[in-house]
C-alpha cells in the first residue's frame, strides 16, 4: 500500500511529498518528491554584484541563513586575497554559534511536535527565544541578519551587546539540563526514539550524511575543524554518537548546544581590538569554500568577473541528509507515525535542498530525484 504524506501536512514545516510503501503498519520503502518551492537562486545571482548576491544567499535558507553569507563572503575573500581582521573573525564566530543554538533548538522542538509532545515542544521553543534575542542584539535582526560583508562584518559590537548576550546564554543554561533530561531520561519518549530510524555508519557514508545527522551515526566530520578561525583561536569538542537512530540525532543536537555556548563565551572574553572590515578589491577568479552550518556542510563554488558573479553553485546539507533519510532511516520503521517523526529527526530544510532542475531544449523544466543527480 502507498501512503502519501504532504505536500501540505501539519507535521511538515515546508511543502514536500513523502510516499511511503507499507506492509500493514510497517514502512518498507520511502520516496521524497521535491519541486514545490524551487526558486533558482543561483541563476538569479548570475551577473549580479557581490552586494546583491550576498543578499540573495542569505535567503537560500531562512532558518540557518547566517552561514550562507559567511561562506559566500569567505569564497569571495579567497578569490580576492582579502585578510579578514581578527576582531571580525571573532564576531563571525559569535553570530555563527548563536545561529547554531537557535537552529538546533528549533529542530528538536519540531521533532517533539511530530511526536505530539507539546510540553517539550514549548519548553525548547522558549529556550530558543533567548538565542534569537541575542542574535537581534548583535546584528539588529532575528533572521536575515545582513551581518557579513566581503572583508569582515557590517558593524562592530561592544560590552553593551556582549553583556546581555551572556545573560541570555546563562538563562539557556539554567533550564537546559532539565529540558534535556526530560527527553534523554523519559521512558515514554525513549520507546518511540531508540532503535527507530536507524542508519548505520556505513549507510551514512554511502548516503553522504553530514552535520549532526552524520555524526549521530559516528561520522567524524565537522567543518569547523580546519577552519582558520576555529583552529587558531578556539577549543571545542566534536559531538558524535554511535546509535544512529532518532534518539541519537536529537541528542547530538542537544549536546552541541553547550559547545556553542562555550565558543560564544571564548569569543567574547578574548575578542581582540581592531577594525571589523578590510576594504576589498574584488578580483576575477574561482574559489570554493566549505563551512559547518547547523545542519552540516554548506559549500559555495563561485566564479567572478570582477565585481560580478559569473557562475555560482551552492551545495546545502539538507540535500544529502534528506536523501539518506528516505533511503535508510524511514525504511523499516514500525509505523507511519514513526516515519513522520523520523523525517523530522533529520532536520530537513526543503527550500535550501531544492537546487536541482534540468531544462530541456523545448524549455520544459524537469525536476530530478536527488539520487539521479548527486
Amino acid at each position: 500500500m502507498i501512503v502519501p504524506i504532504g505536500p501540505i501536512h501539519p507535521a511538515l514545516k515546508e511543502p514536500i511529498r513523502l510516499k511511503l510503501q507499507t506492509e500493514g503498519e510497517r514502512v518498507v520503502k520511502a520516496e521524497i518528491e521535491y519541486g514545490y518551492v524551487h526558486r533558482g537562486i543561483e541563476k538569479i545571482m548570475e551577473g549580479k554584484t557581490w552586494q546583491k548576491a550576498i543578499y540573495l544567499s542569505e535567503r537560500v535558507c531562512g532558518i540557518c541563513s547566517y552561514e550562507h553569507t559567511q561562506t559566500f563572503a569567505e569564497t569571495i575573500e579567497k578569490i580576492s586575497d582579502v585578510d579578514v581582521p581578527p576582531r571580525a573573525q571573532f564576531l563571525r564566530v559569535i553570530a555563527n554559534e548563536l545561529d547554531r543554538i537557535q537552529s538546533h533548538l528549533l529542530a528538536n522542538s519540531t521533532f517533539f511536535k511530530s511526536m505530539d509532545h507539546e510540553t517539550l515542544f514549548m519548553h525548547v521553543l522558549e529556550l530558543r527565544e533567548y538565542a534569537m534575542d541575542s542574535i537581534e542584539l548583535l546584528t539588529g535582526n532575528r533572521v536575515n541578519m545582513g551581518w557579513n560583508v566581503v572583508g569582515g562584518v557590517r558593524m562592530d559590537a561592544d560590552e553593551r551587546h556582549f553583556e546581555p548576550i551572556l545573560e541570555n546564554l546563562k538563562k539557556i543554561e539554567d533550564r537546559f539540563e532539565i529540558v534535556r533530561a526530560l527527553f534523554a531520561e523519559g521512558p515514554a519518549l525513549a520507546l518511540r526514539c531508540k532503535g527507530i530510524g536507524y542508519m548505520s555508519k556505513k549507510e551514512a557514508i554511502k548516503g553522504r550524511a553530514v552535520g549532526p545527522i552524520g555524526r549521530a551515526s559516528d561520522i567524524k566530520e565537522d567543518y569547523r575543524v580546519g577552519h582558520y578561525t576555529y583552529d587558531d583561536y578556539f577549543d571545542f569538542n566534536v559531538i558524535r554518537r554511535k546509535e544512529g537512530d532518532n534518539y541519537a540525532r536529537t541528542m547530538t543536537r542537544f549536546d552541541e548546544i553547550p559547545e556553542s555556548i562555550s565558543l560564544v563565551r571564548q569569543a567574547i572574553e578574548n575578542i581582540p581590538d581592531g577594525e571589523v572590515r578590510t576594504p576589498a578589491d574584488i578580483k576575477s577568479g574561482y574559489a570554493m569554500r566549505k563551512n559547518e552550518a547547523p545542519r552540516g556542510e554548506v559549500t559555495y563554488m563561485i566564479e567572478t568577473n570582477g565585481n560580478l558573479i559569473k557562475n555560482i553553485s551552492i551545495r546545502t546539507p539538507s540535500i544529502t541528509n534528506m536523501d539518506s533519510c528516505a533511503r535508510y532511516m524511514i525504511r523499516d520503521v514500525p509505523t507511519v507515525a514513526d516515519a513522520v517523526s523520523t523525517y523530522a529527526s533529520c532536520d530537513p530544510c526543503v527550500a535550501c535542498a531544492e537546487r536541482v532542475a534540468i531544462t530541456n531544449e523545448a524549455g520544459k523544466t524537469i525536476y530530478k530525484r536527488l539520487d539521479e543527480v548527486i
